[in-house]
């Protein structure tokens, strides 16, 4: 990973603008999840950890958008960049990676950089579906499943599919592979999102639906309620609700194992995954501690 960062440092260094090189300095990493697979699948290649710094750029400038969307005041526990420097600058610095990501881009062979490209727009896609969907309650599993393969899960198929054809290993098996383990770390997310203490997540929990995302565990449960039930949780829905409509949420769910639905889904996408990748060990550990991970 030092090679990734290194590359990530010289790319933000060519931009050779001090405001940008402060405020990315500001932004945390992360886990490096892109990265990391693009490196165990193409690990001796030398344009490997140019590949997975452009990836990560993009990531970042996915982010910084994403968070004047939400009207985000932090992110991975760091003061985003919207509220210490303004909406304005975020969407500004989100637009100076993406054009140097792509500018690092092109030097890639067609297929590389096409793969990668084309989800750049699918992920944007996503934000979008993400932004409209939370307009009214969403109760449609495929559509929400739609939404979050554009938004989570395009750019994490993408790195494993472009990092394959970089070494020439079987680039769709690589792509299923990447497309599930976005798939199911998603969902993970949205399981932890609820079930995860405000100290853990440094988010109020369930903040989520308060926001107006119906993820997979209100959409199980929303199938499961009576006529009643279902009127008095949709009427929950983008707002703040007290302690005791919190615990009714809750109650619900674990009466009805929406909780336990959504992980299941989360392992099927988890075990084809591991099923395209039986081969690589490493790759399936990836997905072994992205299925059990807590905060």
């Amino acid at each position: 990973m030092q090679r990734v960062e290194k590359e990530i440092a010289r790319l933000i260094q060519e931009i050779d603008y001090d405001e940008v090189t402060k405020l990315f300095s500001t932004l945390s990493g992360g886990k490096r999840l892109r990265a990391k697979l693009i490196l165990k699948i193409a690990p001796n290649h030398k344009d490997a950890p140019l590949l997975a710094a452009i990836v990560e750029l993009i990531h970042g400038a996915s982010l910084l958008h994403d968070d004047v969307i939400d009207d985000a005041m932090t992110r991975r526990g760091v003061v985003s960049v919207n509220a210490s420097s303004g909406s304005k600058i975020a969407v500004m610095l989100g637009d100076i990676l993406y054009s140097k990501a792509f500018t690092e881009l092109v030097a890639f062979d067609k297929d590389v950089a096409q793969t990668v490209a084309s989800s750049v727009t699918a992920l944007s896609k996503g934000e979008m579906m993400d932004v409209k969907m939370a307009e009214t309650f969403n109760s449609d599993e495929k559509l929400y499943l739609d939404m979050l393969y554009l938004k989570t899960a395009t750019l994490i198929e993408a790195a494993a599919k472009a990092s394959a054809l970089l070494v020439g290993k079987d680039a769709e098996k690589h792509a299923l592979y990447g497309r599930n383990l976005g798939l199911s770390f998603q969902i993970i997310d949205d399981i932890l999102d609820i079930t995860a203490s405000e100290e853990v997540l440094g988010k109020p929990a369930m903040n989520d639906f308060v926001e107006g995302k119906c993820t997979l565990p209100y959409i199980y449960l929303y199938e499961e309620l009576n006529t009643e039930d279902k009127e008095r949780f949709v009427s929950f829905h983008a707002k703040e609700i007290s302690k005791d409509d919190t615990l009714w949420i809750k109650e619900k769910m674990q009466e009805h194992k929406t909780i336990e639905k959504s992980f299941e889904l989360a392992q099927k996408l988890s075990n084809e995954a591991q099923a395209a990748m039986s081969e690589d060990a490493e790759l399936v550990l990836i997905l072994e501690t992205m299925i059990k991970r807590t905060f």
